[in-house]
């Protein structure tokens, strides 16, 4: 650039190139030149003069138009943020009716005498937890729920041993849920717009509620672009809960993922298997506020292939009596814990004791909008169990709501000769488990118009 300027406005000047890293030398050399050369440089000159000035004049209005751009920006954003409050504080007052009218219905919500017959009443530390709280209701006090800082709200270990005699001998997962059963824990990433129709004219028939974990980015992204993915009448909402404090640290990446997809509710406790019923109590107290009037609700884990199409001509085929109270998947009956310390469901006899009612397994059940508030209601009667799909029969079986087995979802898989077969697949609802690549296969084979079953 420099040695530019020099020839085009310098052209008398004689210039030698210094060695490699050094700067430019030029040395002028005055060389007397022609009356017509003089008129040259001169007409030069103007012409820079003239050039630079349109520069500083461009650069001026540059700099004006930019900090008007600036300007409009910080209002446009003042504006947004002013919204974001209104938004807030017509959510908040939204919430408190809601909140008021939830509270009023909860004690309102009647138990099944079935569940009493079917649960019995002795010295198992959450039996004797049941029926307390059952009396509790009767007695219009559900003073015993608590909220607050989650280290604060676990129950005193002193309490805990003196109610249970081998309370040590438990696994210290299982000692954690015990010692935060009546805990709750406030969201950390929140979808308050989440079931608002684009539409005006159409309302969401259909919310997946899928059960994740904060570092299983893989099967997230391949449930959006297969089953999961939005339309005008489904929502797809994913339900995390907070890394411990030896697991990998993922908000960073969790808040990213929710600013591009708007798909993530997380909460404030840690993610654990034993900690899936209060996932699924936080999932409806969201539930009942945002998404009111949902048709169905699809609660599942991410590991697990939905047949979006054949799904919704079941919910659409349904008669309205059985839509609204519909709780289905693939029944387990006569079910009972299982006592082995080495066993992922294993639950001690001195905490429970008793057999478990009819339920449908966690990897994938589909239950009637119309059933959200009165599900969460017997929630908060009924104290959190550590495996979640029986404690979900046992809440279903005291409302009344029996689970109706439908052939269509497996998920205990299907026969290894079938693994492969897309064909069986076309005709199912849901098979657990499958990994994102057989999920993406199966979605794409199921779809080709060049399959013929």
């Amino acid at each position: 650039m420099i040695r530019f300027l020099i020839v085009r406005f310098f052209p008398s000047a004689s210039y030698v190139q210094a060695a490699p890293g050094r700067p430019l030398i030029f040395q002028a050399t005055l060389i007397h030149h022609r009356q017509p050369m003089k008129h040259i440089q001169s007409f030069t000159a103007v012409i820079f003069v003239g050039f630079m000035f349109l520069i500083f004049f461009y650069m001026n209005m540059n700099l004006e138009t930019t900090n008007s751009r600036r300007a409009m920006s910080k209002a446009v954003l003042k504006q947004h943020d002013l919204q974001e409050d209104e938004v807030d504080v017509k959510t908040k007052r939204l919430e408190e009716r809601d909140v008021t009218t939830s509270a009023a219905e909860l004690y309102n919500v009647s138990v099944s005498d079935l569940l009493k017959k079917t649960i019995p009443h002795n010295g198992a530390y959450w039996n004797r937890l049941l029926y307390l709280s059952l009396k509790m209701r009767d007695d219009k006090n559900m003073s015993s729920r608590r909220s607050g800082p989650w280290s604060s709200c676990r129950e005193n270990q002193e309490l805990l041993i003196t109610n249970v005699h081998d309370f040590p001998s438990y696994p210290v997962l299982f000692q954690l849920f015990v010692a935060s059963m009546k805990c709750r824990a406030p969201p950390v990433i929140k979808q308050p717009n989440k079931c608002v129709s684009r539409d005006p004219g159409h309302h969401i028939f259909l919310l997946f509620a899928i059960k994740s974990s904060p570092g299983n980015f893989k099967q997230r992204q391949v449930v959006r672009e297969t089953w999961g993915h939005e339309g005008k009448h489904v929502r797809t909402i994913f339900l995390l809960g907070s890394a411990g404090q030896d697991d990998p640290d993922f908000s960073f990446l969790l808040s990213m993922e929710d600013k591009h997809y708007g798909d993530i509710l997380q909460w404030d406790f840690n993610e654990s298997f034993l900690n899936l019923t209060l996932k699924m109590n936080m999932v409806l107290h969201w539930a009942v506020r945002r998404c009111p009037d949902i048709s169905f609700v699809f609660s599942g884990d991410d590991d697990v292939f939905v047949n979006t199409p054949a799904l919704l001509q079941y919910l659409r085929s349904l008669s309205p009596s059985k839509a609204s109270q519909l709780y289905t998947g693939q029944v387990i009956n006569h079910a009972t814990p299982h006592r082995d310390p080495k066993n992922k469901y294993y639950v001690p006899q001195s905490f429970y004791d008793g057999p478990y009612p009819a339920y449908c397994g966690g990897g994938g059940f589909v239950f009637s909008g119309a059933l959200l508030l009165p599900l969460y209601s017997i929630f908060q009667v009924i104290p959190l169990y550590p495996i979640d799909d029986a404690y979900i029969g046992m809440c279903f079986m005291a409302l009344g709501v029996s689970p109706q087995p439908h052939n269509g979802f497996r998920t205990f898989d299907i026969s290894d000769k079938d693994r492969e077969n897309v064909c069986v697949h076309k005709n199912i609802i849901l098979v657990h488990r499958r990994s994102p690549q057989e999920i993406k296969r199966l979605w794409r084979s199921i779809h080709s118009h060049l399959l013929t079953c």
